[in-house]
């Protein structure tokens, strides 16, 4: 079987290069004619684990292949992926589907009879019966099936996640795409992975709703957070507690700065968006994005007052991307905290493994882009952690104590235990491992007194 896949995203990329090394012959196409060129180069535009290895090891084998020419890309293919970006609409939130309704009309001109048309973007309920519209207008006599196949990749995660997945979700609208399917993820059938096959809307939906799940747990733990800081609870403990329960589970039960990157909140907010055009309630999605955002503004203002303000003070901030091995700064936290240290008068000094060139386009002012931890940290007034880069928790924490001015390091991702960062003299403060106000059972008292506890 050949496979065509539109898009050299985060999504077709990696998607195409893992059909590859199932066997497949495919051909990865995109208009960007610079980005084909590097890739042919096998120089990848995105840090993701494993995949530069296994781009080379599939061009070499003839396998994987990369054009600018779709005309050419689909030739001989009858299984066409359309796995371009459906970025926010910055207007109500919706999906924008601009670029897979492009893609749609451009193959219908150049594809064969019975091809299989897979939709791989995340695209909202009815996207891929439009597609098929679409394609039916632009090529009347063309004979072709249409199928749902969202993706489940983890950034950082994201080539184990489609080689050895939890579940693959198909959604079909024919039997012979449903045989096609069959034929293309045969191994995982044999090696007994859950492949689920649906109708479109069912498969569609799938993909925004475990999204939507997922990102509710992780705010649902950053609530706990705070309440473990004000009650004198330990939230690793509660967390550890909790994922004990097969019910619940022990993933995305992380305190953090909130969720980030290029799914969750744009699948949120598209999910918001849909559930409003069909007059269906999504109260428990809106409040999962408004505790999203004030999460972040939230630990931006945890950070000025640990410093007793920032004006005229250094900041030294490890992490720019919105999750370690990655280097995706979309809605990462740091988007929205430096800004707001800049606002109230602090100097930035910034470091990421990944993600310094990202960030550099979209933040601007009175920062100082740093080569590596330790020159970050140097004569800053405070340090504070975002993203749980591994070289972080590795750190020496008496040498980050020498480095700064005054010995004070915020952690928003817990990678240290309190009692080392105090033995090694920090002033240490994490979230949810520690109460905010010194006088927590009188204040645990009056709450029971008023409750009738």
């Amino acid at each position: 079987m050949t496979i065509a896949v539109i898009g050299t995203g985060y999504v077709g990329l990696v998607s195409g290069t893992c059909f590859a090394e199932m066997g497949f012959g495919v051909t990865c196409i995109d208009k960007d004619q610079t980005k084909i060129s590097r890739l042919k180069k096998a120089q990848i535009p995105i840090y993701e684990p494993g995949l530069k290895e296994l781009v080379k090891k599939n061009m070499s084998a003839g396998r994987l292949s990369f054009n600018d020419n779709l005309n050419k890309g689909v030739k001989g293919a009858k299984t066409i992926f359309i796995a371009v970006g459906t970025p926010t609409n910055e207007n109500d939130g919706s999906a924008d589907l601009s670029y897979v309704f492009a893609a749609a009309k451009e193959i219908a001109e150049h594809i064969e009879n019975d091809s299989v048309v897979v939709i791989k973007s995340t695209v909202p309920l009815g996207t891929c019966r439009q597609v098929k519209a679409i394609i039916a207008k632009a090529n009347p006599g063309l004979k072709f099936h249409i199928v749902s196949n969202p993706e489940f990749l983890r950034e950082g995660r994201a080539v184990k996640d489609f080689l050895q997945p939890d579940r693959v979700i198909i959604g079909v609208d024919s039997e012979k795409a449903r045989e096609a399917m069959q034929r293309l993820y045969q191994s995982m059938l044999n090696d007994n992975i859950p492949v689920i096959f649906t109708d479109l809307e069912t498969s569609e939906l799938t993909k925004y709703a475990a999204n939507a799940f997922l990102a509710t747990k992780i705010a649902f733990i950053n609530e706990m957070a705070d309440l473990c800081e004000k009650s004198g609870a330990n939230i690793d403990d509660i967390a550890h507690g909790m994922g004990l329960d097969p019910r619940i589970g022990k993933d995305y039960l992380k305190t953090g700065p909130g969720f980030g990157g290029s799914c969750f909140p744009k699948d949120t907010l598209a999910l918001r968006k849909i559930a409003f055009d069909l007059s269906a309630e999504s109260e428990i999605v809106e409040s999962v994005i408004v505790a999203n955002d004030k999460r972040k503004l939230g630990l931006a203002e945890k950070i000025i007052k640990a410093n007793g303000g920032v004006k005229g003070k250094t900041i030294a901030l490890l992490g720019l991307t919105f999750k370690a091995d990655t280097d995706d700064i979309r809605a990462s936290a740091a988007l929205t905290i430096i800004p707001e240290l800049l606002k109230n008068g602090a100097k930035v000094k910034a470091y990421d493994p990944q993600g310094m060139s990202n960030a550099r386009k979209l933040l601007s002012g009175n920062i100082e882009w740093c080569g590596d931890i330790y020159a970050a940290l140097e004569n800053a007034d405070s340090a504070v952690i975002i993203t749980e880069w591994r070289e972080f928790a590795e750190m020496d924490l008496a040498k980050v104590k020498s480095l700064l001015k005054k010995p004070l390091l915020l952690d928003l991702r817990n990678l240290f235990n309190p009692g080392d960062a105090k033995k090694a003299g920090l002033n240490y403060l994490s979230l949810g491992r520690k109460a905010v106000y010194s006088d927590v059972r009188n204040q645990i008292s009056e709450v029971r007194k008023k409750s009738h506890i």
